[in-house]
């Protein structure tokens, strides 16, 4: 089996470890030297037996171009949706996950393991995220709208999601550039604002960050 995942991995494949494959691959060798994951109670372990993995125990997944390694559980589940996302689109890959009544994107750096809370900020104010979704371009407090001290909702959005409120906004916006792009005709400034980036500039420096490629060669590749 190792022979095999090497000999994909030289002529090109992308590989996926999902939970504790990412065990096999290190078996191979092939995260020498490479950021990878697996579930939380056994990412001690990867790291002690293969020293040199750099070992990332708290995040869902990580993309590490032509390899990818995920977490335990549901983590797989995001994962497979984030490479579904990157070599279809964010189109495609949000109408698998209503189909799979999933959340239709989760963020590899999200932590895996969240401590428990008594009013999970999201279970709390539904109402609150929800029009937040609907209305990405706006500038507003998720705090004031939630009644709530800007540092308590903080800290409550940190406890429910694993990630701050500024790095989930700009994913909610990040995803909405990357619909208007797949399924519309839009100019890219237009875009730009429609998804609350306030200006091209600022879409195009965020693409080039999280993707690697600019909005106008996102559209040519995923359009339609």
């Amino acid at each position: 089996m190792l022979e095999a995942l090497r000999a994909a991995h030289g002529r090109g494949a992308l590989i996926v470890g999902l939970c504790l494959g990412s065990y096999v691959l290190a078996a191979g060798g092939l995260l020498d030297g490479r950021p990878a994951t697996t579930h939380w109670m056994c990412a001690g372990g990867l790291a002690e037996r293969y020293p040199l993995i750099r070992v990332n125990r708290e995040v869902l997944y990580v993309d590490d171009g032509d390899i990818i390694t995920s977490a335990g559980g549901a983590a797989g589940i995001d994962c497979c949706l984030h490479i579904l996302r990157r070599i279809h689109g964010a189109e495609i890959a949000s109408r698998v996950a209503r189909r799979m009544v999933v959340p239709p994107h989760l963020q590899g750096g999200q932590a895996q393991y969240i401590e428990p809370r008594e009013t999970p900020v999201i279970d709390r104010f539904p109402g609150v995220v929800e029009w937040i979704q609907q209305n990405p371009e706006l500038s507003h407090s998720l705090a004031e709208k939630a009644f709530m001290s800007r540092r308590t909702f903080t800290r409550r959005f940190r406890q429910a999601t694993g990630v701050t409120v500024g790095a989930w906004l700009l994913n909610q916006r990040f995803c909405l550039a990357q619909r208007l792009l797949e399924t519309g005709s839009a100019p890219i400034d237009q875009v730009a604002q429609q998804a609350g980036f306030g200006s091209e500039v600022s879409l195009h420096k965020h693409f080039s960050r999280i993707l690697k490629t600019s909005p106008a060669r996102y559209r040519k590749e995923f359009r339609g």
